[in-house]
């Protein structure tokens, strides 16, 4: 585990001597095998569950053995985001790297659709133009089980810990998790992190003005003015967008729910299931438009989060599906796209089309507003 000597152990990514110690701690942890089981064999585990177990074990131990720092982690997790982009996307496209420079280090501030996925390809864009790959901040809520958090921290991820209720921890928690965001901006590192707490399951992206206040509190806490620290941070919008959401009628379920009931509980192992599903579901044309870094004389949060909001709207590319679900701009959708669109639909509940259609016509709405 990561040693006390430095401020930011319990939230930051692993180091390299740390990686295999983690490593050996998720291929002993049974509920981390559990779920392989459960998610990649779930036809057959009830009946060959105490073979597969000690077999995933072996292979496991040797497929990571030789992993020794994060480099060669990321080289292993590239592989798999390559097979995953080659199986169920039909194409992935970038833009506007040309304006960013690879030597600098930037606040990425990206929409959020999917929990692993968002990152995953704004990293394979920045790896595909020799750019060095983000910090990636997660919810510590996704890391209820200690494997989750040792897979997610080898993989250069840094925790946000948002499960605190007293009010002096949350503050001591911003404080430092603002701090190391600025830490590794001025050292080594870019960082990826959300707009908004949990994914825009409406399609309706918007900046939380709260996750600019946050990255302030590091300046507040020195007196630096608000204008001149938020221009050292280099924050750079990004807006990725999938031709279809993988996770889409589930969401849309979420969000029918709380209009119905006024709530909506998540079972033990939704967050799991959602990453799995976003990973293995079919997402047609992925792209990831990144934006210009920040510039202008901002004065509050407020301001920033406009800012952000207004770029990740007019980078935003729209897709077949979405100029269908805004009956806009019909004319340049194909037959075959308004078909396949069609079929989407026709696999969903009734109930549940009208929200997946506003899902993804909102990008269209918000790009011409």
């Amino acid at each position: 585990m990561p040693t006390s000597s430095d401020r930011f152990s319990d939230i930051r990514p692993y180091n390299d001597d740390e990686i295999q110690p983690a490593i050996q701690r998720v291929i002993n942890s049974d509920e981390f095998i559990d779920a392989i089981v459960s998610f990649r064999f779930s036809k057959i585990a009830k009946f060959t569950g105490f073979l597969l177990k000690p077999l995933l074990r072996q292979y496991f131990l040797y497929k990571w053995r030789s992993i020794n720092s994060i480099d060669e982690m990321q080289q292993v997790v590239g592989g798999y985001v390559q097979h995953m982009i080659d199986s169920t996307t039909t194409k992935f496209t970038y833009s506007g790297l040309e304006n960013l420079d690879a030597n600098k280090n930037y606040l990425f501030v990206s929409n959020h659709r999917d929990i692993a996925m968002d990152p995953s390809f704004v990293n394979w864009a920045l790896f595909s133009e020799n750019f060095k790959t983000v910090r990636i901040a997660i919810g510590d809520n996704l890391l209820s089980k200690p494997f989750s958090s040792d897979l997610m921290r080898m993989n250069k991820s840094f925790i946000v810990k948002r499960a605190l209720k007293a009010p002096r921890e949350m503050m001591k928690a911003v404080l430092q998790l603002s701090d190391y965001i600025f830490s590794s901006l001025q050292s080594d590192s870019s960082i990826w992190i959300a707009q908004r707490e949990g994914r825009a399951k409406d399609g309706h992206d918007k900046t939380e003005p709260a996750i600019i206040k946050m990255f302030y509190m590091n300046g507040k806490k020195k007196k630096v003015a608000f204008n001149d620290y938020i221009k050292q941070l280099n924050i750079v919008p990004v807006a990725v967008s999938y031709e279809f959401d993988a996770c889409d009628k589930h969401k849309a379920q979420e969000l029918f729910d709380k209009a119905q009931t006024g709530e909506y509980k998540k079972s033990e192992f939704e967050d799991i299931e959602s990453i799995v599903r976003g990973i293995i579901g079919q997402k047609g044309h992925v792209h990831v438009a990144f934006g210009k870094a920040l510039d202008e004389d901002f004065e509050d949060p407020e301001q920033v989060a406009s800012a952000i909001d207004q770029q990740i709207y007019q980078n935003y590319y729209l897709h077949p599906s979405n100029f269908i679900a805004a009956k806009q701009n019909l004319d340049s959708v194909s037959e075959a796209d308004k078909a396949t669109f069609e079929q989407r639909l026709q696999g969903m509940a009734p109930e549940l089309q009208e929200t997946v259609l506003k899902m993804y016509a909102n990008p269209v709405i918000n790009s011409i507003n």
